[in-house]
């Protein structure tokens, strides 16, 4: 479904990525791991258009992709969820979530729009209420629902879990498997790197902006560089 090949990205003169390569196949979840700076948000924001690659490719379902915006990505499948939510805090819940519906012209916004409510019950409970007084959970299922009634055929995930409590972190990832299992192909960054290996079918480890280690989920949850490099502390 998607195919990264050799993305060389750079912040100005400083090289962010040095040709980083990954597949994602239909129908499956794959992880990116790595420390801060390893360049896992670089790597999603290339993907997604906010950042244009020197060199390298970036295919999507047999096409190449690279350079096109953000919105003409959205058209054709490709929809994140950034780090840090980027919820629209002055607007209500359900503003926010039909916002994620902007580009669609079908007629079937409003089943969607019911279907999320029934994933996320707190949303429905709550769609009248401002989107910056939410908790910081309760925004990242905002964040999530939004992008899912952009209809994506891939959904980019970057760090769903950062900041929030454990057991609201247990409930993201289950909600990401059930994503999966509706058939939305799922690419997550995640600096916890067991609870992604968990519910993961592939991952990609990065390090300083190149793949240092992929293999399947299961494997890298029992290779020893990657127990002893992220799930050796109690963050993952």
């Amino acid at each position: 479904m998607l195919k990264v090949s050799g993305i060389e990205t750079y912040y100005g003169k400083i090289q962010a990525l040095k040709g980083v390569s990954l597949e994602v196949e239909q129908g499956k979840i794959v992880t990116i791991l790595g420390a801060n700076g390893a360049g896992k948000t670089t790597t999603m924001k290339t993907i997604a258009g906010l950042l244009k690659p020197k060199n390298g490719t970036v295919e999507f379902l047999g096409e190449n992709v690279t350079g096109l915006r953000p919105d003409q990505l959205v058209k054709k499948g490709i929809s994140l969820v950034p780090e840090g939510r980027a919820i629209l805090s002055g607007m209500t819940v359900l503003e926010n979530l039909e916002m994620g519906a902007y580009q669609r012209k079908d007629k079937e916004i409003a089943k969607d729009l019911d279907t999320v409510m029934e994933r996320f019950p707190i949303l429905k409970e709550r769609k009248s209420q401002l989107g910056g007084t939410l908790s910081g959970g309760q925004q990242q299922m905002l964040a999530i629902a939004r992008a899912l009634l952009s209809k994506p055929k891939l959904l980019l995930l970057d760090e769903p879990s950062m900041g929030l409590a454990p057991l609201i972190v247990a409930d993201i990832f289950k909600i990401i498997r059930e994503i999966k299992d509706a058939g939305t192909t799922v690419l997550v960054v995640e600096q916890n790197a067991k609870q992604a290996l968990k519910i993961a079918d592939y991952g990609y480890v990065l390090e300083t902006g190149k793949v240092i280690i992929h293999g399947p989920a299961q494997d890298l949850l029992e290779d020893p560089r990657i127990v002893e490099a992220y799930l050796g502390r109690k963050s993952g």
